[in-house]
């Protein structure tokens, strides 16, 4: 009886995207200033492949909502996050870095072009991975 109420491929979808808000609240709620900023780098390579995945398969709304979902988390998570004030030289590169970055994914959208995204994955990769190097050092301070 429950398989048959639950059988549906859209009530099926909505059950995995509330198991995955709870999931999302959950570690959100537990979770160090320092990991939020790296599981917004961890959402931003997911929605890039999304995106790129949407993009091969030409499901247009599909696209624009992963790289939609990628420019919010650089323009509010990322660089919403920035000291520019206090953080000088780094804070500044970090700044022009997200605002071109944001421009990349707006030319992916409107020109359906994967190397865009590419290129944006591969220029917060580096990002992404010193800031998960330094999380143990992080952590290890404030203990």
């Amino acid at each position: 009886m429950f398989a048959a109420t639950f059988s549906k491929p859209r009530a099926m979808h909505s059950l995995a995207s509330a198991y995955q808000q709870v999931g999302l609240e959950t570690a959100t709620s537990n979770a160090t200033p320092h990991k939020l900023i790296e599981m917004l780098f961890d959402g931003f390579q997911d929605a890039i492949a999304r995106a790129r995945g949407a993009m091969l398969a030409r499901q247009i709304e599909a696209k624009g909502r992963a790289i939609s979902h990628a420019a919010r988390i650089v323009e509010e998570g990322l660089k919403a996050g920035l000291n520019l004030a206090d953080g000088g030289k780094l804070a500044a590169d970090l700044d022009a870095l997200y605002a071109y970055v944001g421009m990349r994914l707006t030319h992916a959208n409107l020109h359906n072009d994967a190397q865009a995204l590419d290129e944006c994955a591969s220029l917060i990769e580096p990002v992404r991975s010193a800031w998960a190097e330094i999380g143990p050092r992080v952590t290890q301070a404030a203990q």
